[in-house]
């Protein structure tokens, strides 16, 4: 999978890997390797005047890959990046 965002190319196997690229080129975040869920609510945090509160809340019932995945269309659909390549899991 490959996102892109302000030129840059992130990728990764899977979505979690992806967020976690996302993760380490953040300066701004200064957890970096915690649970992806914190950095995950922390990135929507900093959206949270672009992005409607609806689409702010991280479910306790979805799984970490389901919400990395989630979070990468999400950033898709308002702009921020763009979903460049996607394979199904485990290719």
């Amino acid at each position: 999978m490959i996102f892109r965002s302000k030129g840059i190319n992130y990728s990764g196997r899977s979505a979690i890997d992806v967020v976690r690229d996302l993760e380490r080129h953040d300066k701004d975040y200064r957890y970096c390797g915690g649970p992806i869920r914190r950095y995950l609510t922390w990135s929507l945090d900093q959206l949270s005047s672009r992005v409607p509160p609806r689409d702010l809340d991280l479910s306790e019932r979805l799984e970490d890959e389901t919400l990395a995945l989630g979070y990468l269309f999400l950033l898709d659909e308002y702009g921020v990046g763009e979903v460049m390549v996607s394979t199904k899991q485990g290719d």
